[in-house]
Formats: C-alpha cells, sequence, structure tokens
C-alpha cells in the first residue's frame, strides 16, 4: 500500500518519460529472408578459377575452404543456404554442365564451373546495412498475413540482403542486413561475444534482489537459461523500471523470456547497440550503409 501510494507521488511529480532523452542521458554517444532467386541471373557471369578455394568433387572434406554447394552459394551472398538448397533441390544447378541435385556436394570453386538458370555466377557485392526497424514490423522476407516487413522500407537493396539475426513484431531498435554469411556468423554466434544492447520498461519495480539475479544468470520457463553480460538499472520512472540489458547470446525472445522469468514483463523493448554500432543519427525506419571501418569495428568488438 506504500509502495502504491509513492508510485501514485512519483506519477504525479514526474513528467513522462522519454526513452530516447533516457538514451542521451545514460550513453553520451546518443545523439538525437531474402533470396537472391527473386531476379534474373544474367546480371552475373565469373569463373571460380578466379578464387582461390581448394575444393574436391568427392564426398569427403579435403581441407578447411571445402565446402558444400549450398554453402558455396550462401559464402558468395548468392542466397541463404536455405534458399540455396531449394534451387539445388529442384534441379536449378549445373557443376561442370551437369545438374546436380545434392546440396550437401562438396566441391571445391576452383575446379568447377556453376550455373544457375542458364547463367553463370559470381559473388554478389558485399553490403551491410543498419536499419531502424519499427514497432510493429516483422523481420521477414515475406508474410502470408500481408504484415508490413522489413524490406518493405528497404526497397530495391533488400534484394541482397538477409537480416542478421531477428528482432520480433513488438521490438524496435537496430536491426543489421547483409549478404556476407561470416560476417553474419560473427555476429550472431555467441562465442564470438559481440554485444547487444537493449533499452527495457519493465511492468513494475525491480528489486535490487531482482537485478542482481537477472544479473547471475537465470532459468527461464523452457528450462534454458539466460546468461547475459550485464543488468543495468537505469532509472525507476513511476510505476516501472528501465534496464539496460546486453547480451552475447540471442536466443529467441530472451530478453522478455528472462523478465518474464522474474514474475514481470516487458512494457517496452529496443535494441540500441550491435557492438559499437548505435542508433545514433537514425530516424526510425530509415537505413544506413556501414562505412568499411564500422564492419571492422563490429568483428573485433567488445560492450558499445
Amino acid at each position: 500500500m506504500k509502495l502504491e501510494n509513492r508510485n501514485s507521488e512519483l506519477e504525479t511529480r514526474k513528467p513522462k518519460l522519454n526513452w530516447k532523452r533516457l538514451l542521451e542521458i545514460h550513453n553520451p554517444s546518443y545523439a538525437t529472408p531474402f533470396s537472391i532467386f527473386d531476379f534474373p541471373f544474367s546480371l552475373f557471369a565469373f569463373r571460380f578459377s578466379d578464387f582461390d578455394f581448394p575444393f574436391s568433387v568427392t564426398g569427403k572434406m579435403k581441407s578447411k575452404t571445402t565446402m558444400t554447394l549450398d554453402r558455396v552459394l550462401s559464402r558468395f551472398g548468392l542466397a541463404s543456404r536455405t534458399a540455396a538448397r531449394e534451387a539445388i533441390l529442384a534441379g536449378r544447378l549445373k557443376v561442370n554442365g551437369k545438374v546436380v541435385r545434392d546440396p550437401d556436394l562438396w566441391v571445391r570453386p576452383d575446379q568447377a564451373t556453376l550455373h544457375l538458370d542458364g547463367q553463370r555466377l559470381k559473388p554478389a557485392r558485399k553490403t551491410y546495412l543498419l536499419f531502424y526497424k519499427p514497432k510493429g514490423v516483422i523481420t521477414s522476407h515475406g508474410d502470408p498475413a500481408g504484415r508490413k516487413t522489413v524490406y518493405d522500407y528497404l526497397g530495391d537493396i533488400g534484394k541482397w540482403v538477409s537480416p542478421v539475426g531477428r528482432l520480433d513484431k513488438d521490438t524496435s531498435g537496430l536491426l543489421l542486413l547483409t549478404n556476407d554469411t561470416e560476417f553474419a556468423d560473427h555476429v550472431t554466434k555467441p562465442g564470438s561475444k559481440v554485444p547487444k544492447t537493449y533499452l527495457v520498461k519493465t511492468s513494475g519495480i525491480l528489486s535490487e534482489e531482482t537485478v542482481t539475479r537477472l544479473n547471475s544468470g537465470i532459468e527461464m520457463k523452457r528450462g534454458d537459461w539466460a546468461s547475459p553480460i550485464s543488468v543495468r538499472r537505469l532509472e525507476d520512472r513511476g510505476k516501472y523500471t528501465w534496464l539496460e540489458v546486453v547480451l552475447a547470446e540471442g536466443k529467441n525472445r530472451e530478453v522478455r523470456r528472462m523478465i518474464e522469468a522474474t514474475g514481470f514483463k516487458v512494457l517496452k523493448l529496443v535494441r540500441t547497440c550491435i557492438g559499437p554500432l548505435t542508433l545514433a543519427g537514425l530516424e526510425v525506419g530509415k537505413w544506413r550503409k556501414l562505412t568499411p571501418s564500422e564492419v571492422a569495428a563490429v568483428r573485433k568488438s567488445s560492450a558499445c
């Protein structure tokens, strides 16, 4: 009862919180499945012998750079592995003039000529985008229900890129998209320890004990554990606590589920950083390309 009275007084005395202002206060640097197979392959003409990849058409891996057909297309930024497998299984890919329907066939690009739909392939130019995803938009190339997707905001450049991880429909904030699968793997794999930072508004005031519990790692309802890099209280405002949560892993709806494991819910969730990258200077629904120095910084990033 005393807590309710105190919260009521706080609501009366304090103005409504602007989360962007909160970011500026606590982070001074903060200032105000695609498929390549959707477009013609007449754009491409190349010989895999131009690239130094040793590769055998036997069934066993001969070296670390030997790879399966689906991975060849994916590594060259031509498609997701799922889309590549579908095209190969459909008989659309030829290796040295013969149709191959086995996406798991091991090959070496310097010893093979590949054609898709009759056109010779070449690696796509590497593209890296930073997008400020709005709330209510899904991270998908298409939606049977007709909901708005991130690709509705990207225009023609969206044909070339896939999301690096995902943000659920009710989460806004920083989303990377690229056709560089090695870069995407680096960002998403927990072992790379690339931090992802979130601003979280909870459904009540969290005690110090609860924040400490979150920081120490917490078991979620599915039996898996959340092990954040850090959980920091930014502010208690009215009836709500605002947290900064930093993760290196990317389990499904992890921030929401770890808060729910404490008996609270997430009312607002914004991803504000991936490594050193922030939303600074970018409006909701807008995107920009990463610079080469930013790409390099993400590859060796620590907490932002």
